[in-house]
């Protein structure tokens, strides 16, 4: 959908803080898959958290994301992404070699142009829930930034600046 605007990138790279801005002025937004899934799973047995088995992770997130969309189909206006449907596809992509992302991306396509917040080492942070290290965050976003384009996506690198001008930027590039 048109109004559907991913956010991806770099993990760590401010994606939810911008996502928080965005919010804040009003618009829909639709918190990362990976992050509720981590926080069920670390509640419960946690078979499906990323570090223990990326592939029921993935799939959980593709679940997520696709019974994201349908709650905002009926918002107005532009609907804010952290991450999505690619994003959950791309992972389950690189554990099992299947080709998933532009099977998904047929059935659910997203606004042209993607938003992706690129490595930013200043304020990378791990915890509970990001338990992996910049280093394997910096290669998930290489995936990401060639698989976009190859779906026909325009990727947008945000600029290393303050929240604010982040979100003013995506904005005044969606015009």
């Amino acid at each position: 959908m048109d109004r559907f605007v991913v956010i991806s990138g770099c993990s760590g790279g401010g994606k939810s803080t911008l996502l928080a801005e965005l919010g804040a002025r009003g618009f829909s937004v639709v918190e990362e898959p990976g992050r509720r899934i981590v926080r069920q799973e670390m509640q419960g047995e946690g078979r499906a958290l990323p570090w223990v088995d990326l592939a029921a992770f993935a799939r959980l997130a593709i679940d997520m994301a696709v019974a994201d969309r349908r709650a905002a189909a009926g918002n107005t206006g532009w609907t804010f992404f952290d991450r999505g449907l690619i994003d959950a596809a791309v992972a389950l992509e690189q554990v099992t070699g299947e080709p998933m992302a532009e099977r998904w991306n047929e059935i659910h396509p997203y606004h042209p142009a993607v938003f992706m917040t690129p490595p930013w080492p200043e304020i990378y942070e791990g915890d509970a829930e990001r338990q992996h290290s910049l280093d394997d965050a910096v290669a998930e976003y290489e995936r990401l930034a060639a698989a976009y384009p190859k779906l026909g996506y325009k990727v947008m690198v945000l600029p290393k600046v303050s929240v604010v001008e982040r979100a003013d930027f995506v904005l005044s590039a969606l015009g």
